[in-house]
């Protein structure tokens, strides 16, 4: 009996401690607040521009997404339906931009072998992953981002 009464005061308190967060927090840093100017950065792009920043496309919507690694299953799957919605997203101003630590010749492989057609950002540094509350060990985790055209950060998933 004394034994279940502190497994529930551990539970307790470890939802109280972690169950406000949320998973990215927990495992990535913390994460800029909505509502507030999304942080700008500027990185290397495969696309042949040299460098984009996130100022760039003020007046427009961004999906800034953060992704693990190129060539890898899930990361694969998310950047074809990227790819696939794509005239969606530019009918509504949108522009997609996806963020990892791979640098600039694997996104243009990346992005030769599966067709994308939009920039992929080589946050070699992690210094934007890790702004973002999206690094962990050197790799970036999973997130979305959307920020409005006026360059605030509306929601994250």
């Amino acid at each position: 009996m004394l034994r279940r009464q502190i497994l529930a005061i551990f539970l307790a308190i470890a939802v109280i401690l972690f169950g406000t967060q949320t998973p990215a927090l927990a495992l990535g840093g913390p994460q800029p607040p909505l509502n507030e100017p999304a942080p700008n950065f500027t990185l290397p792009t495969n696309t042949g521009d040299g460098e984009i920043s996130l100022s760039d496309y003020r007046g427009q919507w961004v999906v800034l997404y953060f992704y693990p690694k190129d060539f890898t299953p899930g990361c694969t799957l998310e950047a074809r339906r990227f790819q696939q919605d794509l005239p969606k997203y530019e009918a509504i101003n949108t522009q997609i931009l996806g963020v990892s630590v791979d640098d600039v010749d694997s996104h243009r492989e990346f992005c030769d072998a599966e067709g994308l057609k939009f920039p992929l950002l080589a946050d070699t540094t992690g210094e934007v992953s890790k702004t973002y509350g999206s690094l962990l060990t050197g790799i970036s985790l999973r997130h979305t981002y959307l920020i409005n055209p006026d360059g605030i950060l509306k929601e994250r998933f």
